[in-house]
């Protein structure tokens, strides 16, 4: 591959740092934004990929599909274009680890802070798969988690926006190790194929090791279409039965058996909290003891010498012992006939934490066939039996029920519209309905500054009672930076305009800059605006050459009416006099220039020279004298 060498400027913005790190399709180097003095990531294609008209499409794909997703999970895409025969995209710099380094190097991770991790994951997914892209490979190496413990996932390389085909059924796309099984196989992939895959990641933060190993990527696949999972626990391993089972969930074979989405997912792992703080706690409960007293006995003294009446009373006396001795005798047959007979008590098998059906099975094999069910509402999945009685390891007649309290679930509501509510109003409509509420502000240019945009899960959707949703506040338009476009072309400048939120008015001015030019714009560059607003740029366009014009012919014709006829031909007059003493050339145009005919600009001035006639003058002296033919000499 032929990298971009340091202090190298990019597409004339983008001046090369240093190299980040490389991939299969691309190399990633830390950049300077020239334009606005940031740091950046550019990622740019290999060349030897750059004539690849997939691989152009998917890279393409990766910047669309990224820089429709502004999500505080999702990583930023600012910028893309070409660059020496290959393309490039600039995004948001990320100071972290993935988070594979961070379970190559602290995992098994801490349950709480793997739930944390994995909510916002999975909200960057939700959102995501609701603007109709799907990731395709999810995975710990493209989630990087930044000093301030926020992941962010990035590399939507491989990623499927709408109906696009760009990855075709019957191809295998993504990492081996988080490859969904319909994936596996080349079937058509959904959002419940990153929601498998994001279950696989979160095995591999609880328990520092993947589901599926194998010497091959094909190995590996098989394991993920035909075997199950392997147990999560494991020496020195204990994951809270709750949060184990939320996980599982998302790894089944069929995707219909996953979680119905990944806002689902997130809501699922929030509910495993508090039986993770409690686990951490330590609480435990300690069994009751019963003590045996003995029974003392007492030896009795022989009989004295006594009178005959005396020996009567002492034989009667002789007699209560033995008739006494004769019930204790009669109570011991009754005790040993009670004790044999008597049903076998056997220790109770522990159940909490299970389904109701495995637990009834787990009791049945036991010998306790008598099982009552008692359900209360709980945050724990249906059906999960939630306390016994008698209590685990207890010794119980095998012929007396056992009574099991089991989660009724919480109970299902539905979510209530909240939208255009003030944000105070549309709190408590969410907690009157018995939902808990988190509070995200995003802009939006339809919905007042402070009120309620819209839910996740939305509006009308029936979920469990208690849990978390998402409410949505406006905070009015997003105020973004208008880019400078003056001296770009109008294609490129459209393109940075829209790609920063902004619409584009378009005005055209003959002008002598390059043609297709912008030379001005309204709003300037770095003025702030609200998204969506227009801004306005001016292109230039090439002076038109005005058509020529024939000079017409006006000589002979009066001033006044030589000067009409330039009028109407479009063209000027100039007129100057010349005497004349001809007076049929008096104010008659003797001359004109340009002459007829010739080809001129419009408003061109032709020169018109006008006689003015004047009667000639006597000569000078006095007058001649007739000759008198009287007088002789004179002539």
């Amino acid at each position: 591959m032929t990298e971009v060498a340091e202090n190298t400027t990019v597409d004339g913005r983008y001046r090369i740092l240093g190299r980040i790190g490389s991939g299969g399709m691309a190399d990633v180097y830390l950049a300077e934004d020239s334009h606005l003095g940031r740091e950046v990531a550019l990622k740019v294609l290999h060349r030897r990929f750059a004539q690849d008209a997939e691989f152009v499409e998917r890279f393409r794909r990766e910047a669309r599909s990224a820089a429709g997703l502004q999500h505080p999970n999702v990583v930023g895409i600012y910028d893309r274009g070409d660059h020496e025969g290959t393309y490039y995209i600039a995004m948001e710099l990320l100071r972290g680890r993935t988070l594979k380094d961070i379970v190559i190097q602290e995992a098994p991770l801490d349950q709480m802070r793997t739930i944390d991790l994995g909510v916002s994951i999975l909200q960057a997914a939700a959102f995501a798969h609701g603007h109709g892209v799907i990731h395709r490979d999810f995975k710990p190496h493209n989630v990087i988690v930044d000093d301030e413990g926020v992941p962010k996932v990035t590399d939507f390389g491989i990623a499927r926006a709408g109906a696009s085909e760009m990855t075709e059924t019957g191809s295998i796309m993504g990492t081996a190790q988080y490859l969904s099984p319909e994936q596996a196989q080349g079937h058509s992939v959904t959002a419940a194929s990153d929601i498998y895959s994001i279950g696989i990641l979160l095995y591999e933060m609880l328990t520092g090791r993947l589901p599926f190993t194998g010497d091959s990527a094909v190995s590996i696949a098989l394991k993920h279409l035909s075997e199950p999972p392997s147990s999560m626990l494991g020496e020195s391993l204990t994951i809270e039965p709750n949060l184990e089972a939320v996980v599982m969930g998302a790894v089944a074979k069929d995707p219909a058996a996953r979680w119905a989405s990944a806002d689902d997912f997130a809501a699922a792992l929030e509910a495993c909290r508090p039986y993770v703080e409690a686990q951490a706690a330590g609480a435990a409960g300690a069994g009751n003891t019963a003590a045996f007293a003995a029974v003392p006995v007492v030896a009795a003294e022989g009989p004295p010498v006594v009178s005959e009446d005396a020996r009567a009373e002492e034989e009667r006396r002789r007699r209560w012992p033995m008739l006494t001795l004769g019930l204790l005798v009669l109570a011991l047959i009754g005790l040993m006939i009670f004790a044999f007979t008597r049903p076998e008590k056997v220790d109770v098998p522990p159940v909490v934490g299970q389904q109701l059906s495995d637990a009834r099975d787990r009791l049945d094999r036991a010998g306790f066939e008598q099982v009552e069910v008692q359900r209360e509402r709980s945050l724990a999945p249906l059906d999960r039996v939630l306390r016994q009685d008698p209590d685990p390891g207890e010794a119980a007649p095998q012929d007396e029920p056992v009574l099991l309290i089991v989660s009724g679930g919480p109970g299902k509501v539905r979510v209530p519209d909240v939208t255009n509510l003030p944000e105070e109003r549309a709190r408590k409509n969410l907690n009157k309905a018995g939902l808990k509420v988190d509070t995200d502000v995003e802009p939006s240019s339809v919905v007042k500054k402070g009120f309620a945009i819209r839910t996740s899960p939305a509006a009308t959707t029936e979920v469990d009672r208690d849990i978390r949703v998402r409410l949505f506040v406006s905070s009015g338009p997003e105020q973004v930076s208008v880019p400078d476009v003056v001296g770009l072309t109008r294609e490129a400048a459209e393109t940075r305009i829209t790609r920063g939120g902004l619409d584009v008015r378009v005005e055209m001015e003959q002008s002598d800059e390059p043609e297709n030019e912008v030379i001005a714009q309204s709003p300037g560059a770095g003025d702030k605006v609200d998204r969506g607003d227009d801004v306005t740029i001016t292109v230039a366009v090439a002076p038109e050459e005005p058509e020529q014009v024939t000079v017409p012919d006006v000589t002979g014709l009066t001033g006044a009416e030589a000067l009409r006829t330039l009028r109407n031909a479009g063209l000027r007059g100039s007129v100057s006099e010349r005497a004349t003493d001809a007076p049929d050339e008096d104010r008659i145009v003797l001359r004109q220039s340009p002459g007829n005919g010739a080809e001129v600009d419009p408003g061109s001035a032709v020169t018109l020279v006008v006689g003015r006639f004047e009667a000639p003058k006597d000569p000078v002296g006095p007058d001649p004298v007739e000759p008198d033919p009287t007088v002789p000499g004179v002539p």
